[in-house]
């Protein structure tokens, strides 16, 4: 079967709120039972932004952690851990450093428009230019095939697929290549060689897209080869030299608009955030205060859902004939504001509720969660190692 493996992290900068629920944590719990699914906490990732001060940091990464336990994601089938307990994604993110243009960080679109959203913030580091490039070692070192990311994120996972394809050229060049590619298609057994080759003629003279998915799929699944024959055989596919470095593709998910209650999108950073375990009262006073259609001054005056962020929650929490209903009742003046508000209200209370409670289980047990994450990093680390096994010997670095 061909790598299916999928990897994505988040920062750890305080109690997850209902848009990173919706934004991403929701669709990995979907995921892991469709992926191999590697999920990590990307402690490293908050000193880019937050290194003055990290008096919080632990406390913010064990707090992320039970959130993600107690909205669904399930251990026994992904695999969770923190960035920092897999010392390898430092190692390739130095190696890769040596060879990554300055330019290619310099344009990522998030590099400048982050640094003028924070501008309170001293990002004048060599940490934060550099963080595209530990997002891509993150991912490299598990040779993820995909990564699930909104469109605003798309650029990340191409600067990754670039620092990929020229660490391969750099490093993928072996002497005597070809005669050690024909010695591991004859490893694959007769009728596999026979497919493998069949499988690459297809590729490299026609561009068949599928047959390279396939001759992919046959490598992966050979557990007879070495690591090193492996790389051989996947990268003869479709040039020649060693594959070392997987480039990974996009897995493009749909991230629904969550608004703050000031009607921005939901953020810490502006204070407009329903958290993901937030006491039911509070939750209750928010929502009812929410800011709706400016053009509603008085019960009487009709609105525009559209132009309400109330209604953007509708659309996550509601079922059709509630929509229905609100849009209905808003356009005609049928409704009011807070009527609107009640059965919304209801769905978010009833979800935030069920995930506090199931909080409470691992809060009361924080071996359990400690010996979670540690089981997680030793897998994260066993495939780590393996991976910069690869590298180290592609940059002759191995030493005997």
């Amino acid at each position: 079967m061909q790598n299916r493996r999928v990897l994505s992290g988040m920062r750890p900068t305080g109690q997850l709120h209902l848009g990173n629920y919706h934004g991403a944590l929701k669709n990995w719990i979907e995921l892991q039972y469709q992926y191999e699914c590697y999920f990590f906490v990307a402690d490293w990732h908050a000193l880019t932004t937050g290194y003055e001060d990290t008096s919080k940091l632990e406390e913010n990464t064990w707090n992320m952690v039970v959130d993600w336990l107690a909205a669904g994601l399930n251990p026994g089938v992904a695999t969770l851990f923190i960035q920092s307990r897999v010392p390898e994604h430092a190692e390739l993110h130095l190696l890769l450093s040596m060879i990554t243009p300055l330019g290619w960080l310099e344009r990522v679109p998030s590099y400048k428009d982050q640094q003028a959203q924070l501008a309170d913030h001293d990002l004048n580091t060599y940490g934060f230019l550099g963080y595209p490039l530990l997002q891509s070692a993150d991912i490299l070192l598990y040779r993820s095939q995909f990564v699930p990311v909104g469109e605003d994120q798309v650029a990340h996972v191409e600067i990754t697929r670039e620092v990929a394809r020229r660490f391969n050229h750099i490093y993928g060049r072996e002497p005597e290549f070809e005669q050690k590619v024909e010695k591991a298609i004859k490893s694959l057994g007769s009728r596999n060689s026979a497919m493998y080759r069949s499988l690459r003629k297809q590729f490299q003279e026609k561009g068949d897209a599928d047959a390279l998915a396939r001759a992919q799929a046959l490598v992966e699944a050979n557990a007879r080869l070495t690591v090193a024959d492996r790389d051989r055989l996947l990268g003869f596919l479709e040039g020649g030299g060693i594959s070392i470095l997987i480039e990974p593709d996009v897995l493009l998910t749909a991230t629904p608009k969550v608004p703050g209650l000031d009607g921005r999108k939901m953020s810490k950073s502006y204070g407009n955030t329903i958290g993901l375990r937030e006491d039911a009262d509070s939750v209750v006073r928010k929502l009812k205060a929410m800011q709706t259609d400016p053009a509603r001054v008085r019960r009487t005056d009709p609105g525009d859902p559209d132009k309400c962020p109330v209604w953007d929650l509708h659309k996550i929490y509601s079922s059709a004939q509630t929509q229905a209903w609100v849009q209905n009742g808003c356009r005609t003046a049928g409704i009011g504001c807070l009527e609107c508000k009640a059965p919304l209200i209801e769905k978010i209370v009833e979800e935030i509720t069920g995930i506090a409670k199931r909080a409470e289980e691992f809060e009361e047990n924080p071996d359990l969660v400690r010996g979670i994450i540690a089981e997680g990093g030793e897998r994260a680390r066993t495939v780590a190692r393996e991976t910069m096994e690869a590298v180290r010997q592609a940059m002759a670095m191995n030493y005997r």
